[in-house]
């Protein structure tokens, strides 16, 4: 997640550092997660040069473990992308998420039983899609006015931080394939559209707006990736907010 919120003003990744806290130290608990972040890391093509271990007794229970960290990118001043080049007329393209990426666990805690949890936890658990190359990629063939991750906020929050004043993003919600988690989560739960596009990402980790003429070059570019991708929306003049429909 860290190095794609890099990727938000078109800067490489360069490297991570960790943190991992718990009660008690179960070794092979600690390599796993070490060696996920290790291959996350070589996914964004960024280094892991340190971080920190904590053994804190008394405050956490047995088993749990706090794990976070942060990742430092750079870009040359001249590329940076702050959405300032973005005009009514752009296209939105909506990039595919895996799933739930790291957002939103809290509410499909709440949603689904411990059972169905654990019967889905091969869906529910995707690790999260890592942008880095295939974005780094694109910005060197096309011009991208805006990027935006969508996590904790949604698309509610995080596109419009992008836009510029009298900029309004148009959003069609049935010109994506949502994933089967999602389908899953919207037959189990009565959360108005307008909470379930602020909490998840519903399908689209990350959105890009280009000129409509890079549209095609893009998709094709991102399927060198396996990724799928898909114009979801358009940027209109207006108030600077997103509109779903």
């Amino acid at each position: 997640m860290s190095v794609n919120d890099c990727l938000c003003s078109g800067a490489k990744p360069i490297f991570f550092l960790d943190y991992f806290a718990c009660g008690k130290l179960e070794e092979k608990v600690w390599n796993d997660v070490i060696k996920g972040i290790v291959k996350g890391c070589k996914e964004a093509s960024c280094a892991l040069i340190g971080g920190e271990t904590a053994e804190m007794p008394g405050m956490y229970k047995e088993g749990d473990y706090d794990l976070a960290g942060f990742a430092v990118g750079i870009v040359d001043r001249k590329k940076i992308i702050d959405g300032k080049k973005i005009t009514p007329g752009d296209i939105v393209l909506g990039i595919a998420s895996s799933g739930f990426h790291s957002n939103g666990y809290s509410l499909v805690r709440k949603i689904f039983t411990k059972e169905e949890f654990k019967k889905n936890s091969s869906l529910f658990l995707k690790p999260t899609h890592i942008y880095v190359k295939p974005v780094l990629e694109l910005s060197n063939l096309i011009e991208i006015k805006g990027i935006a991750h969508i996590t904790g906020g949604g698309f509610y929050d995080n596109i419009p931080r992008i836009m510029p004043k009298n900029c309004k993003v148009v959003i069609k919600r049935a010109s994506w394939e949502m994933p089967e988690v999602y389908k899953m989560l919207m037959k189990k739960t009565v959360l108005r559209d307008e909470e379930l596009f602020r909490t998840f990402n519903m399908g689209i980790g990350m959105i890009l707006v280009i000129n409509k003429k890079n549209a095609d070059k893009t998709v094709k570019t991102l399927l060198k990736y396996k990724l799928k991708s898909w114009v979801i929306g358009e940027v209109v003049k207006g108030e600077r907010i997103v509109e779903i429909i």
